[in-house]
């Protein structure tokens, strides 16, 4: 139907390029001088020909370096006859749908360069979600050097906006922050390299005209897919008498020491910037994303993950065959799917005795394993537990016989004291030779062990002092083709070993992002297992990233009872990382009772409908709760945090069900099946009456925590 609208237009008049969902539309049209201009953003019209009502922007689309409006660019480049300005026209577009998806392109070049921008879009018609990059590439005769390369470009017109981001580090990820945006120029950004998202997320929510709350509000919601150097732009110009109010948002590749060189016929691609326009607040934004990402932004999104126990906090770094084996036991008797073993495993030489030392050389330390980890994964199948395994491939000691023997493999200043960050450097991803070494590492040990079913795939520093001994002359290419290198190896990994599982880590929180996701399972939301710290975090979390990916350990963090600890963790992807053998039989029992609880309702976790109804900030209460699809079965968290005399507890109203059905409440996770902490544990109530009238709060005391399955009956 668009590509038909597109044929229909006169060849003297502007192009209506539509772009759209169930419920957002996206349209371009052309000025006088051939520009792309953003005729709307908003909800989508009735009827297509009502858009080219509405008078575009004099701004134009995209701002270009060096020509036109004096405003934040979104594409630039330094010619290779040293012309530092662009200026881009429209050529043409094409539209076609693909089931869910409709698919456009529009096609740009500069009228004075054989230098051309395609501009790429996916519209998500069931989600309502938007997936947008670009592609640049020239023909010109020498390379040119790209100074600005976003993502996308899109303006909003309203009196304010309310910038919700997340911030953090080590351990203390997802400390929320919402900011009326002053006029100028506001980034959020990353310079890191690698575990990119360590300080701040690529990913932000913006309400526009007024605060958002969860179910009220104009927002804005988008997220970049990229595992390296990021920028959010946002452009806010209170008064211009050009064009009034008009913010501008730029997400993309951070330019920081990355001005890329393009050589002739070849293609620079940006990384996706995935968005969504909610119209019923923050809420309808993140079910939005994570319908998204289950169906399209994560490996396998919709498989359910591998209940796991850890060896590391049972262990560290001190153990044996002996050892290991009787885990293997302790995880059969627990009921989980694989064993996990960490950190540790490898290095001769320089074995892997703490963390100073054999990383990067990833053959099985014979001290400790003497039959290597085949003796495991088969001692793993015996105790019907699949086995997993920790890799860092990206990173090494100097302590190591890698360090050695490659020295040019390892980013750092020729002339310069190394940087150690956990007493490490970073390997040359931009460099094909370590690219190989990097996937070698995995194939090897999948070559080797074809029954190991599990990776952690950890990253444990960022990049400083860095020189790519490989890029010689083209060093602000390194922080991108590191990045672009790293994928080169995933998409191998995947390619080779299409069910192995894999855990995107990195040191906690350094890679909570879509462009790893779309190689990897799960990821690792924080090193922090402190169960109260983690309502925090992957409430967090869950603005922009299903429950069901967010790995979640019970630990021995904290001084909180087992059952909050289980409650918090089985909210996510749930795990043990803990040393069994401590547990008494109750807790035994409790631990085994919850992963059977766990699994039913895995379903829901990692693919239902997430409303959140008690937030934990500046509360000492918190509550959440997921449905599926059919609304015949929910499940609600709800926790009390460190309460006080006199709190306030409102009830809890649920949301999500269907009104005109009956659910049937039962409390999960009981440490005493007789003694309920609901009082309406067993009995049934409408979904209506459930979310208009609730039911009373029913914690008492700090840290107390409970699940309750919700199931529709006739």
């Amino acid at each position: 139907m668009l590509l038909c609208l597109g044929k229909l237009q006169a060849q003297d008049k502007a192009p209506i390029i539509l772009i759209s969902t169930q419920n957002t539309a996206l349209v371009y049209t052309t000025n006088a001088k051939k520009q792309l201009t953003q005729l709307y953003l908003g909800q989508s019209l009735t009827n297509i020909s009502d858009y080219p009502l509405k008078k575009p922007n004099n701004l134009p689309a995209i701002i270009t370096q060096g020509s036109g409006p004096v405003r934040e660019p979104s594409l630039g480049v330094h010619h290779a006859d040293n012309n530092p300005s662009l200026e881009l026209q429209y050529i043409n577009h094409n539209t076609k749908t693909e089931g869910n998806i409709q698919i456009t392109q529009i096609q740009l070049k500069d009228p004075q360069y054989p230098f051309y921008v395609t501009l790429h879009f996916k519209a998500y018609k069931n989600e309502n979600v938007i997936e947008q990059w670009t592609e640049i590439k020239h023909q010109e005769k020498k390379a040119v050097t790209l100074k600005h390369f976003t993502s996308a470009f899109l303006q909003l017109s309203s009196k304010n906006y309310y910038l919700t981001h997340f911030f953090g580090d080590w351990a203390n990820e997802m400390r929320m922050e919402e900011t009326l945006l002053p006029e100028g120029i506001h980034h959020i950004e990353s310079k890191l390299g690698t575990r990119a998202t360590n300080f701040d997320l690529p990913s932000f929510m913006l309400s526009v005209d007024q605060p958002a709350n969860e179910e009220n509000g104009k927002v804005l919601a988008g997220t970049l897919a990229w595992s390296g150097n990021f920028k959010l732009s946002f452009e806010n110009i209170k008064y211009s008498e050009d064009f009034g109010n008009l913010l501008q948002v730029l997400p993309g590749i951070n330019n920081y020491a990355s001005e890329y060189t393009l050589a002739p016929n070849t293609t620079f691609t940006t990384p996706s910037f995935i968005y969504t326009y909610s119209y019923s607040g923050k809420g309808q934004a993140s079910r939005n994303l994570h319908q998204w990402a289950t169906n399209y932004g994560i490996y396998k999104g919709k498989e359910n993950k591998s209940t796991l126990l850890n060896n590391w906090e049972a262990t560290y770094f001190k153990f044996d065959e002996q050892k290991l084996t009787s885990l293997l036991g302790d995880a059969q008797n627990l009921g989980v799917d694989v064993f996990l073993l960490d950190d540790g495993w490898f290095g001769n030489k320089y074995p892997r005795n703490n963390d100073d030392a054999g990383l990067g050389d990833w053959e099985v330390n014979k001290k400790k394993l003497p039959n290597g980890l085949p003796f495991l994964v088969k001692e793993a199948k015996k105790h019907n537990v699949k086995f997993g395994i920790w890799v860092e491939p990206e990173m090494v000691n100097p302590k190591s016989e890698l360090y050695e023997k490659h020295p040019d493999w390892i980013l750092k200043l020729p002339n310069r004291d190394e940087n150690l960050r956990r007493t490490q450097l970073v390997l040359d991803l931009s460099n094909p030779k370590v690219q190989e070494h990097v996937f070698k590492v995995v194939d090897n040990i999948l070559q080797e062990n074809p029954d190991i079913a599990y990776i952690k795939w950890d990253c444990n520093r960022y990049m400083t002092n860095t020189f790519s001994d490989y890029l010689k002359d083209k060093q602000n290419n390194l922080y991108i083709d590191y990045t672009l290198g790293l994928y080169k190896v995933l998409e191998r990994i995947r390619q080779k070993y299409p069910d192995t599982e894999l855990m995107w880590c990195s040191g906690g929180g350094g890679r909570a992002e879509y462009g790893g996701l779309k190689y990897t399972n799960e990821f690792w939301p924080s090193d922090n297992t402190d169960p109260l710290q983690r309502i925090f975090i992957q409430y967090g979390y869950s603005y922009f990233f299903p429950m069901g990916i967010q790995c979640a350990h019970v630990t021995s963090w904290g001084k909180q009872p087992l059952k909050f600890k289980i409650d918090v963790a089985m909210s996510g992807k749930l795990g043990f990382d803990i040393r069994i053998e401590e547990m008494n039989a109750e807790e035994l029992k409790l631990s085994q009772n919850a992963l059977k609880n766990y699994k039913s309702l895995q379903d829901i976790i990692n693919t239902g409908d997430m409303y959140r109804l008690i937030a934990p900030y500046n509360n000492h209460h918190a509550a959440w709760m997921l449905t599926d699809k059919a609304k015949n079965k929910a499940v609600l968290y709800t926790y009390n945090l460190h309460t006080q005399l006199g709190d306030y507890f409102a009830p809890i109203q649920f949301q999500g069900l269907d009104p005109n059905k009956k659910y049937v409440l039962k409390e999960l996770n009981l440490e005493n099946e007789n003694k309920p902490q609901l009082p309406q544990n067993e009995k049934s109530f409408s979904g209506d009456y459930l979310m208009k009238a609730g039911i009373p709060w029913f914690l008492n005391g700090s840290l107390k925590s409970s699940v309750i399955e919700l199931t529709a009956i006739n």
